[in-house]
């Protein structure tokens, strides 16, 4: 398969006819990377941790080499006119190349859970019965910009002990490539299958599509991006899938805030950073304070080039305003606009992000414990904090070396998915002749 990464064309540029060949090359993919996982589920913890180093010693000798590959990327970007999230989220800083190679690093440190026997008892058999946990097998993920995810997704897995098939955007397909290169050469000196870790070469659309459906091959596909890419997996996958659509968070300051703290975590959960998905978007308040805290915190907004947007309680308190409108409540902006809505209680406040929320991440500002266990209890979400900023909701401030993604369904995994999210149980019995 040619390499396009120079090229960096679109799958529109692409010859037409080519599906066929593009799925024969998706399931040779799948067939490496499924005999890869055989062999790292069976890798002894010390090996796994060599390759991770070696991988994170790699990344930052070719520290250059990635900025250069990026650099191009960026360029192509800006020419295809993509938005500034998007080029946010694409762009790799001397910063963000040493977070991934903090990220690995942080994952040598963590336990490997493959193995591990829990919950074990004496049953009265005599046998004793416990869970044993494994590996997935062969982690699919598909992704948009963010190349960092190259580095945190085949850091994750490979600690897990499950083979990995990576499908980037093709916005970042050079920058992919180049981190693809240390991963493999860190692989190879810790003598481990080179095939363990795989990064799609091709930008053909075509090749998502074949990994929807290669369920003899991928045991799971993880996807990160927008809604539009997320909802075409959930959809067409005939893959199990760990996903979440938006990230619609929210900030309550409650009427039992501390004013200070309230303003402090209100504006760094909208300002540190706008195009993630633990970004606050709307910004719930308690009519009892909101005279109190408003004005002070829309002047730091503003400031900052935040437009607001309010309901019409919010905009009698502060001026310089547009009014919401209902999409606004839904809204996952990704950019430096935020909703303001006032409301009269604890239960509005939670019955609007049932309503408008995503499940994602959010968080009250109290000093009324009371208040603070029911939101904790009643409120839905994969994450939900007290006293904390929505940007905490990261698998790298978790503990959790970096994150794989968020997941906000209900089943297998919530929230940041780390080593033990890529992982499942088995029960293990143990016995000494018992017989039934």
């Amino acid at each position: 398969m040619n390499k396009l990464a120079i090229q960096n064309k679109s799958s529109d540029d692409l010859p037409t006819g080519k599906t066929g060949a593009v799925e024969l090359y998706m399931q040779g993919l799948g067939k490496v990377a499924q005999n890869a996982a055989r062999v790292l589920a069976s890798a002894e913890t010390e090996q796994k941790n060599f390759a991770l180093e070696a991988i994170a010693s790699k990344l930052l000798g070719s520290a250059q080499a990635l900025a250069e590959a990026n650099s191009v990327d960026m360029e192509a970007g800006k020419a295809r006119s993509l938005d500034a999230a998007l080029l946010d989220r694409l762009e790799l800083t001397p910063a963000r190349i040493q977070g991934m190679v903090d990220g690995l690093l942080q994952v040598v440190e963590l336990p490997d859970p493959i193995g591990e026997i829990s919950d074990l008892q004496t049953r009265p058999s005599g046998i004793e019965l416990g869970k044993m946990r494994m590996p997935l097998g062969v982690v699919g993920i598909i992704y948009e910009s963010r190349p960092n995810v190259t580095a945190d997704a085949a850091g994750l897995c490979l600690k897990s002990g499950n083979a990995s098939l990576l499908r980037g955007g093709s916005e970042a397909l050079n920058s992919n490539l180049a981190i693809a290169k240390c991963i493999r050469q860190g692989l190879l000196e810790a003598r481990l299958p080179a095939d363990a870790v795989q990064v799609v070469d091709t930008v053909d659309r075509a090749a998502v599509g074949a990994m929807l459906v290669m369920n003899q091959y991928l045991d799971v596909i993880i996807p990160r991006g927008g809604r539009g890419l997320i909802e075409r997996v959930a959809n067409e996958s005939k893959v199990p899938v760990i996903k979440h659509f938006d990230g619609v968070c929210h900030v309550y300051i409650d009427k039992a805030a501390d004013l200070v703290m309230a303003e402090k975590i209100a504006f760094n959960s909208k300002t540190n950073r706008y195009g993630v998905c633990n970004a606050m978007e709307t910004l719930l308040v308690h009519s009892d304070i909101a005279a109190k805290v408003l004005p002070g915190l829309a002047m730091r907004y503003k400031k900052e080039g935040v437009e607001l947007r309010g309901c019409e309680r919010t905009l009698e308190i502060i001026s310089d305003v547009f009014a919401a409108t209902e999409k606004d409540w839904y809204e996952e902006y990704l950019a430096p606009v935020l909703s303001i809505r006032i409301v009269n209680s604890l239960d509005q406040a939670m019955n609007h992000i049932t309503q408008y929320g995503s499940s994602h991440t959010d968080s009250i500002v109290t000093e009324d414990k009371g208040v603070a266990d029911r939101f904790l209890r009643e409120v839905n979400s994969s994450s939900v904090m007290v006293n904390a900023s929505t940007r905490f909701a990261d698998g790298f401030e978790y503990g959790l070396g970096a994150e794989i993604g968020i997941s906000t369904d209900c089943l297998h995994v919530r929230g940041p998915v780390g080593l033990e999210g890529l992982t499942n149980q088995k029960y293990v019995v143990l016995g000494n002749g018992q017989i039934r």
